[in-house]
């Protein structure tokens, strides 16, 4: 017997915007990281080129003094029960944002990163693009890992040579499968620093979207 978690009964997460709210224009969705919300990950958005819808959602499992986007069985290690409700629940807002049609790229930070890791590799053709920044993809969490699972889809991946939040094994092996077996069209940047956004990041993650908004017109 399954149960529903509480924050299922929420109509609508919690979001916090920046920019124009054209609803033909693409929608970007940035996914902040575990025991953080919503209006930390926003000023990202300010970074970001113009011409996009930025959104950023706050994620349903309340935790640490912040928000998570799945139960852990370890870090970066989600249960598969949780992340398979999590998704669904994310899901259903998307649908009432951005119908058929529209472009949406997924953004998300360290735990956001492994959530919009999960989205994509469960509907790869429901998304425009994914920037998983500073954090691993869900293995072992129920949505398929297989060869060319995500072929054609831009994907940056963005990790810190001296990251000791997100367990090097689960950061080599997100690297390997974007570059060798997801079939992703990868962008990717490695910096020397630890586990956070940098300003040359930020520039990359800039460039890269600019070139894929560009692509949606």
């Amino acid at each position: 017997m399954t149960t529903t978690p509480s924050w299922a009964a929420t109509t609508l997460p919690v979001t916090a915007t920046f920019g124009g709210d054209d609803d033909a224009s693409p929608l970007v969705v940035l996914l902040h990281g575990r025991g953080s919300n919503e209006r930390e990950i926003l000023p990202l958005a300010a970074h970001l080129p113009a011409g996009a819808s930025y959104v950023a959602v706050r994620a349903p499992i309340a935790e640490g003094g912040g928000f998570a986007w799945f139960a852990n069985r370890g870090i970066g290690r989600p249960v598969a029960e949780s992340l398979a409700e999590t998704m669904a629940w994310f899901r259903s807002w998307l649908d009432t944002q951005a119908p058929a049609g529209r472009p949406v790229v997924l953004i998300g930070f360290s735990g956001g990163a492994a959530f919009a890791g999960g989205l994509v590799l469960a509907e790869p053709q429901r998304y425009a693009g994914a920037a998983v920044m500073f954090g691993t993809l869900p293995f072992e969490a129920g949505v398929p890992v297989t060869d060319e699972r995500l072929t054609g889809l831009p994907v940056l991946v963005a990790q810190g040579d001296q990251d000791h939040v997100i367990p090097a094994e689960l950061l080599g092996r997100t690297w390997s499968y974007l570059h060798a077996g997801s079939g992703a069209e990868v962008t990717a940047h490695r910096t020397p620093g630890g586990h956070g956004l940098t300003p040359d990041t930020i520039d990359v993650l800039a460039s890269w979207l600019t070139s894929l908004l560009a692509d949606q017109d």
